[in-house]
């Protein structure tokens, strides 16, 4: 029997906590088998947006460009309290190029 394993990199995104109240979040790429032997992102950076349930973006939390190259790039963002319900949104840029997005609608 002929089992083919998956290749390549996965943007993940998560987002805990209850209501509108973020406790923990986080977003990073997990790369596996021929794709963890790449150079990596080089020139990279994650954003964190939030939108309201229209979908108009009111908070950008931007994150620093990092010029190495890193096949595993990730970031943290801090606790916070939204004013609104809506969804929130991680971004990985590569060289100034928004390369993948990850949402979680946040409702009641």
């Amino acid at each position: 029997m002929t089992v083919r394993i998956p290749t390549g990199c996965l943007f993940t995104h998560i987002v805990r906590g209850g209501g509108k109240r973020i406790t923990y979040q986080n977003a990073g790429v997990d790369c596996a088998f021929v794709g963890a032997l790449s150079s990596g992102f080089c020139n990279w950076r994650i954003d964190f947006t939030y939108a309201d349930t229209n979908n108009r973006t009111y908070r950008t939390s931007r994150g620093r460009t990092h010029p190495e190259c890193k096949i595993d790039p990730m970031r943290n963002n801090s606790p916070q309290t939204l004013p609104r319900y809506g969804k929130a949104c991680a971004h990985l840029h590569v060289n100034g190029v928004r390369r993948v997005s990850q949402c979680h609608h946040i409702t009641k």
